[in-house]
């Protein structure tokens, strides 16, 4: 992803620039406000967040490695993402030849006039600010997690209107329904969906089971074969088994996670329903 830079940026000096310790607790106060402020988040995983679940025009603020005082605005466009150099100059930031007293100002103008990747010519709205907060199950390491969120000019619109986005994927050895032999079956879990197809290489999945119906995850010890867990849903209860117990636990805790903030949203939406 190449480095943009809006209306042809000023040449930054190479010393990092000292600033009174009060500024810094002002800025430090203003950055911790911004609910799309990633305090350490390096340009790659600022990329991958915003190509795997932003939009276009989704954007995020994050640390630049080259100076301390020098920030990077990451901007998805279309299929792919810009950064753009934000310089703090003590009591306002430097954007291009533009200086602004806040970032909320930055982006409040820049949502409404366009910035222009350099490279390509291509027009970029900021749209869509990408949270911070993200309610995460415990194996965010081995499980890639990231939020769903609707779409607002600023940080206050940005109220969640479904679960948390989960994804994992891999192979389970399922239970038939009728027939109780078992199938080794691949499985991909994405929104509030656990889809299983006949391998990795199908398209069409054999079944779509809708998470907002399971009513339980659990470990399961009544069957012969060992790392076995079951969903429950109101009409079937299904079994699955997976190589190892690690990896087991692995998909119950995501699975679980999973209905706990289903269950959130669905306390919340009663909760409003009633005021």
């Amino acid at each position: 992803m190449g480095k943009a830079e809006p209306g042809g940026g000023a040449k930054m000096s190479r010393g990092m620039r000292v600033l009174p310790e009060e500024q810094e607790e002002e800025v430090l106060e203003e950055l911790q406000s911004l609910g799309w402020y990633h305090d350490n988040l390096t340009r790659h995983a600022a990329e991958a967040l915003l190509l795997s679940n932003g939009c276009d025009g989704s954007y995020l603020l994050r640390k630049s490695n080259e100076r301390n005082d020098l920030y990077s605005l990451s901007v998805r466009a279309r299929d792919s993402v810009k950064h753009f150099h934000v310089e703090h100059m003590g009591s306002s930031f430097k954007f291009g030849f533009n200086e602004f007293p806040s970032l909320k100002e930055l982006v409040m103008h820049f949502a409404n006039q366009p910035l222009i990747g350099s490279e390509t010519g291509t027009l970029i709205v900021l749209k869509h600010p990408y949270p911070r907060k993200v309610e995460e199950p415990s194996i965010y390491e081995s499980v890639r997690v990231h939020t769903a969120m609707q779409t607002g000019k600023t940080e206050n619109d940005l109220v969640p209107n479904a679960p948390s986005l989960g994804t994992k994927e891999g192979y389970l050895i399922k239970q038939g329904k009728i027939v109780k032999n078992w199938k080794m079956r691949w499985f991909t879990l994405h929104r509030n969906e656990l889809k299983y197809f006949k391998d990795q290489m199908s398209t069409e999945p054999i079944r779509a089971l809708d998470l907002t119906e399971c009513s339980a995850v659990q470990f399961d010890y009544s069957q012969e074969r060992v790392n076995c867990f079951c969903l429950v849903f109101p009409l079937r209860t299904y079994y699955l088994c997976a190589k190892t117990g690690i990896e087991a636990d692995e998909w119950i805790k995501i699975l679980r996670w999973k209905l706990s903030q289903i269950r959130k949203q669905q306390d919340l939406r009663d909760a409003t329903s009633t005021l």
